[in-house]
């Protein structure tokens, strides 16, 4: 017994370590060996350029998260080095969808543009160790001499240049002598290297615009290469996570800080796979575009997969967390498929969500024998997931609306909803049978639908009922709230909207029925509904409040409907 014992403990601390995802691994032994201290202390580094989407809220969720299960710490820090496509409404969206994500960085709020005298002042230091020259080649010219990964570069005439030349001539660029684009300060590396990157890269270029936080102080501003790194040795992190695509720039990102620090302390560059969806542009230049040529309705349209457009959707913080702490941290990049963030989020809602009855393609039906004056209320469960949610009083009249898609007068077979001569059941109140049909002389399109019903097959009366096979929802005619329902589906009609026909873009593959906005009638319970409150409209799918409701007309924005395709797809494999 004893050693089986001492086995099985053996195999659940295996079963720990094999769970650890390649980064904590790298974190543990690094927290092992007493590397920088055993400290944890990571950052997020958004540029304020644009507002941020799902990929950013995996890496969130990745950075804050590493620091709280190592008893670190996280910081904030906008890297702010291009002022050009930089606001202050950036800086503010990012900030506030963090904290509705569950994350804080306390106190620990940075900026690149902080550290621009100290990064000025390492370039000039680069400069008089031989290890940075002043280059006033166009930029064609620059990159025709770097070449080929497979052949050497060409050196700049002006690689050799005095060093007492270069720092006069980087001192006139910071005081503004120089126009955009007449010079630039090269680090000198290796022009002979195959990774290009390394192949005397930029370090400043002359930018004459008003920098949000520092106005027109500068004339010059620091290239993300070199700023990055150095930012993260001032505030003295310890592992610089980023998406792979920056693999290639952790030679120059060591060489950089080679060249200023001095001791042992490094923060180490750690590249995982970016997050890519399915039927999503994660592009924020593309983004922009279809913001700025007004394709969609601002940064935070519900069809966006940014933070703001999802939170405006009706997706909840808890459902992003879990979806990325589903899909993981991988080395290589891949495609998730979208049903599976639509499957977090059912997962969530379904939890949560209030239960209301909505039609949303309303035709009357009319109970022919039920008394002209009588109201009734009805007990109906607000989420059978929760108890403690309670119940709600919804009223029931003579006069009904049903959806148009519950009734057929020619059903087939297998048609277990309302039709001529059959019977259903209406969700919490009785069993009816339609009698007959008044339809609109002109179109033929049915406009009533009379039935009758049965008295003594009151929902929840106590006693054994009879069966019927269909059940459908239904609202009081005089008791309905007129809303307005905005069904969103997927932006792009394409998995990929990257692959387009050629002469074609992205754009090409917008799906231009992405948006319908219809009229409904729903139960009188949401007539105190707020923005972002959450609904399931019983059997249509999961519902929030936008922002554009009012007190005379509460609006609401389709989240995701009840089919969860993935789960099931899933489940057959």
């Amino acid at each position: 017994m004893e050693n089986k014992s001492g086995t099985d403990k053996e195999s659940n601390e295996n079963t720990v370590k094999k769970s650890l995802n390649f980064i904590e691994n790298i974190i543990e032994e690094d927290l092992s060996n007493n590397k920088n201290e055993s400290r944890v202390h990571t950052r997020f580094p958004p540029e304020p350029n644009g507002y941020l989407h799902i990929g950013h809220a995996k890496s969130i969720c990745l950075n804050f998260g590493l620091a709280k299960k190592y008893n670190g710490l996280c910081n904030l820090r906008f890297d702010d080095t291009n002022p050009t496509k930089e606001e202050v409404e950036y800086v503010d969206s990012i900030k506030e969808d963090i904290k509705w994500l569950g994350f804080d960085w306390d106190d620990r709020e940075y900026y690149a543009s902080d550290y621009f005298d100290q990064l000025y002042q390492w370039a000039v230091k680069l400069i008089k160790d031989g290890k940075a020259y002043v280059d006033e080649q166009s930029s064609e010219i620059i990159g025709e001499q770097r070449g080929i990964p497979t052949k050497d570069g060409t050196e700049s005439p002006f690689r050799n240049r005095p060093v007492e030349e270069s720092l006069e001539l980087f001192e006139k660029m910071k005081n503004g002598e120089f126009p955009d684009g007449a010079k630039v300060l090269r680090a000198k590396v290796d022009m002979n290297s195959p990774n290009m990157h390394m192949r005397d890269p930029a370090i400043y270029r002359v930018k004459h615009a008003t920098h949000h936080r520092t106005g027109n102080k500068w004339c010059i501003y620091p290239m993300y290469d070199f700023a990055h790194g150095e930012s993260d040795f001032i505030e003295k992190i310890t592992h610089s996570i980023c998406t792979i695509e920056f693999e290639v720039h952790r030679p120059l990102y060591d060489w950089f800080l080679d060249q200023i620090v001095e001791g042992e302390y490094r923060p180490r560059q750690i590249e995982f796979a970016r997050l890519n969806l399915s039927y999503t542009v994660m592009s924020k230049r593309k983004l922009l575009q279809l913001v700025e040529e007004k394709l969609v309705n601002g940064w935070d349209d519900p069809r966006l997969p940014t933070i703001s457009g999802l939170r405006r959707r009706g997706f909840t913080p808890e459902s992003i967390r879990n979806f990325a702490d589903t899909i993981g941290v991988a080395k290589r990049n891949n495609v998730i498929d979208v049903a599976l963030l639509e499957h977090s989020l059912r997962n969530d809602l379904n939890k949560k969500a209030q239960r209301v009855m909505a039609v949303i393609d309303p035709v009357k039906l009319i109970i022919d024998n039920y008394p002209d004056d009588k109201v009734e209320e009805m007990d109906a469960v607000n989420n059978p997931e929760d108890e403690t949610m309670g119940k709600r009083k919804v009223p029931f009249s003579k006069v009904l609306y049903i959806d148009s898609n519950d009734f057929m007068e020619d059903p087939p077979r297998k048609f277990f909803r309302l039709a001529p001569d059959k019977e259903v059941r209406l969700r919490y109140a009785y069993i009816i049978k339609c009698t007959n049909v008044v339809k609109d002389e002109n179109t033929g399109k049915i406009t009533e639908i009379h039935c009758t019903y049965d008295p003594e097959t009151k929902s929840g009366m106590g006693k054994v009922q009879r069966k019927v096979k269909g059940t459908i929802h239904w609202v009081s005619a005089d008791h309905a709230l007129d809303a307005e329902v905005r069904l969103y589906d997927r932006l792009f009609v394409n998995e990929n909207p990257d692959v387009a026909e050629e002469g074609k873009d992205f754009k090409s593959n917008l799906n231009f029925d992405s948006l319908k906005v219809v009229d409904c009638k729903i139960e009188p319970f949401v007539k105190d509904a707020k923005a972002e409150d959450k609904f399931q409209f019983e059997r249509q799918g999961y519902f929030c409040v936008d922002k554009d409701t009012t007190d005379q007309k509460p609006v609401f924005n389709r989240t995701v409907p009840l089919r969860d395709s993935w789960a099931k797809k899933n489940k057959k494999q």
